[in-house]
């Protein structure tokens, strides 16, 4: 009966050590978990900029520090200029439409006659166009609530653009942090990874090094590229809204869709806003922005890992649900990086389990 009773007061004792440690461990989580994501995307952008860092410092007389500054700096201005430029134009855009939607000054043009004649969708789209450009009390009212969500839609994500750049420059900040340290971090990277792995950990610093650089560079990069063209050309066209367009190129191209979802029904509303040399131009414009990653990745790529796309999509798409802009980046980035590292990681075992032919022999 006492050996019971021990039994019992020791299982409750060690029911509470374990409470009591998951409890902190979760408390600690809850503080920290507002900085995960800015923390996580500064190892990648760091993970990336690692080797040209290591090529400016030797530049600079082995100066790592000053290398790694320069390299912050320098990336916070890339990132900066054209961001503060397309949130501007975009948030100018949102305001300049709700302002002549109220004056009653908004201005819609009759919708081409060839839009009718499109499948399915054309009669549909034509309809609604033309109660538009006609009468836009009559469809404002018609169309009330979902013009509502939409508006607040653009509005919560308008607003949202400046917290996600400031995000962005924390991450920066934090990678330029790493890169500074980068020799001490990439020690405590193989110890974590030989410590999980195994002796084969070296080998997936490596594979994670390479999987990190040709996704930001084949996929995130390829994006922001077309995003920055296609904005340029809507801008020039004339097109209210270049740098909200830019931006739902950029979240479509990092999801792997062709921008021409979103240029292509501008081309076409290029036409009735512009004569027929500029619309043609655009249109050519369009296509060529869309069809663009077929040499940019080769180029930006090189000669990285092979990244799987469904991984990419899954991860960019689940990513922005979980956190917004910066997580679809993120989760493009870490969704590959698992799916790469499993599969290596099933290669190995099944490597260790049925040796070559030459070593059964021996």
């Amino acid at each position: 009966m006492q050996n019971n009773e021990a039994s019992y007061n020791k299982a409750i004792y060690m029911f509470l050590r374990i409470g009591f440690v998951a409890l902190i461990l979760y408390w600690s989580f809850k503080i920290i978990e507002p900085f995960v994501m800015p923390v996580v995307w500064g190892i990648i952008i760091a993970v990336a900029l690692y080797p040209l860092h290591k090529k400016f410092s030797r530049l600079l007389g082995g100066k790592e520090k000053l290398s790694a500054i320069i390299i912050t700096l320098v990336t916070i201005t890339l990132l900066v200029v054209p961001s503060i430029f397309f949130i501007s134009s975009a948030i100018d855009g949102i305001q300049e439409l709700a302002v002549k939607i109220r004056s009653g000054g908004a201005v819609v043009p009759m919708p081409p006659e060839k839009v009718a004649g499109w499948p399915v969708i054309g009669r549909p789209i034509y309809d609604v166009w033309l109660l538009f450009s006609q009468n836009l009390d009559a469809a404002m009212e018609q169309f009330s609530p979902q013009l509502k969500n939409v508006a607040q839609s653009l509005i919560s994500a308008a607003s949202g653009l400046g917290m996600t750049l400031v995000l962005f420059i924390i991450s920066i900040i934090i990678a330029g942090v790493f890169l500074v340290k980068a020799d001490s971090s990439a020690t405590a990277a193989r110890s974590i990874f030989r410590t999980l792995i195994g002796r084969f950990g070296e080998d997936f610093v490596s594979l994670s090094g390479a999987i990190i650089r040709s996704v930001l560079q084949g996929v995130l990069l390829v994006a922001a590229v077309q995003a920055l063209l296609g904005g340029i050309g809507i801008a020039l066209i004339g097109i209210p809204g270049a740098g909200l367009w830019a931006i739902i190129i950029l979240l479509l191209a990092v999801m792997q869709l062709p921008p021409i979802l979103i240029l292509g029904p501008l081309a076409v509303y290029s036409f009735t806003i512009t004569s027929t040399t500029p619309a043609v131009i655009f249109t050519i414009w369009s296509l060529a922005v869309s069809m663009s990653d077929a040499f940019l990745k080769p180029i930006f790529l090189g000669r990285g890992v092979d990244v799987p796309m469904l991984a990419v999509l899954l991860g960019a798409i689940g990513g922005m649900i979980y956190s917004g802009i910066i997580g679809l980046f993120v989760g493009a980035v870490v969704l590959a990086l698992t799916y790469k590292v499993f599969e290596a990681l099933l290669v190995k075992d099944v490597l260790e389990e049925d040796p070559p032919a030459s070593e059964k022999t021996n």
